[in-house]
Formats: C-alpha cells, structure tokens, sequence
C-alpha cells in the first residue's frame, strides 16, 4: 500500500499494487482495478484471491480507492452511494465537487503516470477491470479510450447509470440537472459511438444479485447496445446463489486475469 499525494484529487490517496515475481527481472503489463461503493482500495486485495493469477500470467495489479477523502466538503459524508466511497469515477463539473471529485483523470492520466514512474511497468500494456461502480468506471474508461486499454471486464457493472437511482444520483450530483452532459460517463451510450469492434468484453453476473434485480445494474441494455454495433461482449449470468458479494468475484477473478493476460502478454 503507498501513499501519495493526488494533483488531481487535491488530497491524500492511497493505492495498493501487487508486482509479480516476473517485475524483479523485468517490465509487466499494469491490470487497474477498480471497486465499487463503499469501498476503499483494500476491498480487492483482501479478498479477490487475484494473486496467484497475476503471478503466474506475469501482471502487475494496481487497486486504487474509489475517491478522494477528507475533503471537508459539505454533504460529503451523509450518504454511502454519493461523496466519500463513491467518487463514480467521473470529473465532477459543479460545486462543491469539481474541485476534489476528479476520479476520471485520476485513474486515466495520473495514477498511471505515478505507477510506470515508479514500478517496473511496460506503460504499452495496461487492461482495466473492476466491480459495480468499478465496473462501471472500467467500462467507460475503455469506451471512451479506443486503444488505450488492451481489453477491459467486469463484475456486476453498473452498464447504464443515466437509467438508475444510484446512477441519477451521482451524475446528477457531480455534473449538474442537465442530463444530457451524463451520457458521456455511460457505458451503453458511449458503446453506441465506439469507433470500431477491437474490444473483446467479458462481464460476469450474478444471477441471485440483489442490485440486479432492484434495477440498478441493467445490463440488457448494454449488451443490447453492444450487438448493435457489433462490438463483442461476453456476458456471463452466473447461476443461482452467486450475488453482489466478493464471494462471487473470486470464484471468477482467474477467468478475468486469463481474459486480460491474452491481450497483455500477446
């Protein structure tokens, strides 16, 4: 775990990163995680069982919190799906946000800079996963990034914020009433724009997943979006029992840790 101070986020974060054994003798490919709400960066490393995977396909694994903290920002602390664990990785627009909320580019420009500045990272070679509103903000990062990311997944994302309570909140929270400025951070209206097809997608998806069924997620529509273009997604409804929990993603992070090493170490 390393402290840093962000210029993005005008505070203090903290990330953790897992170098495998093959970064004493060379450079690796960087794999971003990203958690979702409530979370900070130890959510992913204490629980996901991600190691041995990483390890054997060569990756570096960066966790980086989910916002900035200890802003002072008024409000910032009242409610768990908005501030504080809940930065929603977008650049926030209006007041008191914009200032602090800048996840967006914090994880595109600025914590990526920090790791190969410091790690022995191949800065060609980085791929973006995530869960919920980490899937959420994997997905967007990809979309809205042709090339940058080698290939992209994701557990439970939510597909379609500008459709759901936590999404309506947040966007409308951090970006102002005008909801056309939202569908810029929103995975299966930016899928409608993607220049071309090179993105294989792999989303895993509880069947028995509480936030599925309260309409939070709505993955339908992404996947519908997705066939429309033609961009190919590989969408996983896991069968009964498997929920929104951690239990769930690390019955399956070593099929997203594969899925990412064949585009990483291709």
């Amino acid at each position: 775990i390393f402290y840093h101070y962000s210029t993005e986020l005008k505070c203090k974060m903290k990330f953790g990163i897992y170098l495998p054994p093959k970064a004493e003798t060379g450079k690796c490919p960087v794999l971003y995680w990203l958690s979702g709400l409530t979370c900070t960066e130890q959510n992913f490393i204490t629980k996901a069982g991600f190691h041995q995977a990483a390890a054997e396909h060569g990756l570096i694994v960066v966790a980086p919190d989910t916002s900035p903290r200890g802003c002072n920002i008024e409000g910032e602390d009242e409610s768990w799906d908005f501030g504080t664990g809940a930065g929603f990785y977008v650049d926030a627009t209006v007041d008191p946000w914009k200032t602090n909320y800048r996840m967006y580019s914090y994880v595109k420009d600025e914590l990526p800079k920090l790791i190969n500045a410091n790690f022995p990272t191949d800065p060609e070679r980085m791929s973006v996963f995530g869960h919920s509103m980490g899937g959420h903000g994997a997905l967007i990062l990809a979309l809205k990034n042709p090339g940058k990311y080698k290939s992209v997944s994701a557990f439970a994302p939510i597909c379609n914020p500008i459709q759901c309570q936590w999404g309506k909140k947040a966007l409308g929270g951090y970006l102002g009433s005008d909801a056309s400025k939202w569908e810029a951070y929103d995975a299966t209206q930016l899928v409608k724009s993607y220049p071309d097809s090179h993105l294989d997608i792999l989303i895993d998806q509880g069947k028995d997943d509480q936030f599925l069924s309260a309409g939070q997620l709505l993955p339908d529509n992404f996947i519908a979006a997705c066939t429309e273009r033609k961009i190919p997604v590989v969408f996983r409804l896991q069968q009964a029992g498997y929920d929104h929990s951690y239990f769930f993603i690390a019955t399956f992070i070593n099929d997203h840790i594969k899925h990412h090493a064949k585009y990483l170490n291709a």
